[in-house]
């Protein structure tokens, strides 16, 4: 054999072995335990009071369709997109549920502003972003499209308008 497949063969060896030796040990590995929100698996579920001060359950809602949008009173786009979500909970009332978790702020600050806007749909208040946290919200808005089945089929980050969102429903209708 001659130098250079010697080198070869020493580098695949020794390559081989510091891979194996510096790998990640199973613990630092992302824990599978707790299920992360992804197209094609269950939406992680969730209980909140709604500014109406009901309790909401996303597990409540199988057998309809469920829109799930992250919002908040100062997101810029957040504003923009809430009347195309409210017409959008006018047009599919029975078939699909809008839902608005506002992100970490009062009552009083979110109900000042849906009276405004005249938002109907239900407003659960996740005041400590615990369940944006669960569903990876990094930034607003986020929609989660859920089917009857509590199964996402889609999502959108950024704001939608009304033909995003006829996409996006279309994808969790039977």
């Amino acid at each position: 054999m001659n130098r250079w497949t010697l080198a070869f063969i020493a580098i695949l060896i020794f390559g081989s072995s510091w891979l194996w030796v510096s790998r990640p040990a199973l613990m630092a590995q992302a824990n599978s335990n707790n299920p992360q929100p992804a197209i094609g698996y269950p939406a992680p579920d969730f209980s909140l009071t709604t500014l109406d001060d009901e309790s909401f359950v996303l597990a409540d809602q199988r057998g309809t369709p469920v829109v799930l949008n992250f919002w908040a009173t100062w997101c810029r786009p957040c504003q923009n997109e809430l009347p195309a979500l409210q017409a959008t909970a006018e047009r599919y009332a029975g078939k699909v549920m809008i839902v608005g978790v506002d992100q970490g702020e009062t009552a009083e600050i979110v109900r000042a502003y849906v009276d405004k806007l005249g938002l109907t749909f239900p407003t659960p208040l996740d005041t400590d972003n615990a369940v944006a946290h669960r569903y990876n919200v990094t930034g607003m808005p986020t929609t989660f499209f859920i089917d009857a089945d509590g199964v996402i089929r889609h999502f959108w980050m950024g704001e939608m308008n009304r033909i995003t969102l006829a996409e996006g429903i279309a994808k969790i209708l039977p």
